[in-house]
């Protein structure tokens, strides 16, 4: 997965996928919208179907502090009485966090090869040091995946060439102002300067060429969506996809199909594998004297536990 933003986890579990795949995060940068739903992955993929650790790439920041090895370790601080509390419940390895954090200077430098698969990274601008967009190529394919930024070099250099390119498509500062009640000069800081507004996305996608250029990153009203695609319109003429939730698109070096994902409300995860419930667990979580004084043995006496 690519950035794991608040909200994000709930359109994933509604597509019910094989949870023991979805074992790697790769993050842009650490706002809350784009990583703010990790926990959930690493929890609740981990009730659901994963039996081994989930590992988060990232960049390092300015200070060690802003980095994504920081930002792990402050999770599993966060989590620490959760994890304890499964203990002996779920496999031992499903509810470990790791991360990888990597040098956001570095230049389409390798983050991840394995099984044909490549994702290098380039740092990207937005708000401060260390956020960086990502690369990945596979079969002959190539998909390049931007988080927020400024308008930026490294992104055209590297995206060049590539077939499916995702790039934030943020507002204009007119839309800011006037939807969502920015004052004048705080919709165009947002929007122009630490964000990359509709005109210029479609100049990056015109320099770049992609086989489909993706927008995304806006709410999308529906003035809000038509002044966005007009204006990114003035200076790009090529495929273009404003990108809504559960969007999907198949890849291939014939063609490039879009489909829409149709999934039920409320959802049950897929049936865990006989891999997962055979996984190693261990120890169990237990209560102190003084909370097994306080159980109800008068009224309630509960059923006996099975040997297995």
């Amino acid at each position: 997965m690519f950035d794991v933003g608040s909200g994000s986890a709930e359109n994933l579990y509604a597509l019910r996928p094989d949870f023991k795949r979805v074992d790697k995060a790769f993050v842009s940068h650490l706002h809350s919208d784009h990583v703010g739903d990790i926990a959930a992955l690493w929890i609740g993929g981990w009730l659901s179907g994963r039996y081994e650790a989930l590992h988060v790439y990232g960049p390092s920041g300015a200070k060690p502090e802003l980095g994504t090895a920081a930002f792990v370790e402050g999770l599993k601080m966060a989590f620490h009485w959760d994890i304890t509390g499964r203990a002996g419940a779920l496999p031992d390895n499903g509810g470990k966090l790791i991360a990888h954090e990597f040098d956001y200077k570095q230049i389409n430098g390798v983050v991840y090869e394995e099984n044909g698969v490549r994702i290098t990274s380039f740092p990207a601008i937005h708000v401060l040091d260390g956020p960086v967009s990502y690369r990945l190529d596979w079969n002959g394919l190539s998909f390049v995946f931007g988080g927020d930024s400024y308008p930026n070099k490294w992104f055209i250099e590297n995206s060049k060439g590539a077939d499916f390119v995702i790039h934030e498509c943020f507002y204009t500062p007119e839309g800011l102002a006037s939807y969502l009640g920015f004052p004048p000069r705080q919709a165009t800081f947002v929007s122009s300067y630490i964000h990359t507004p509709p005109a210029a996305f479609g100049k990056i996608m015109s320099a770049i060429k992609p086989r489909l250029a993706v927008g995304y990153h806006a709410i999308l009203d529906p003035e809000m969506q038509q002044e966005i695609i007009e204006t990114v319109r003035s200076t790009y003429g090529g495929p273009l996809v404003i990108a809504n939730d559960l969007m999907a698109w198949n890849v291939t070096k014939d063609a490039i199909v879009q489909r829409e994902v149709v999934s039920a409300e409320r959802v049950q995860p897929p049936p865990t594998s006989p891999e997962y419930m055979t996984a190693k667990r261990s120890g169990e979580a237990a209560y102190s004297e003084f909370i097994e004084d306080g159980k109800w043995w008068e009224g309630y006496t509960p059923p006996p536990l099975p040997d297995k």
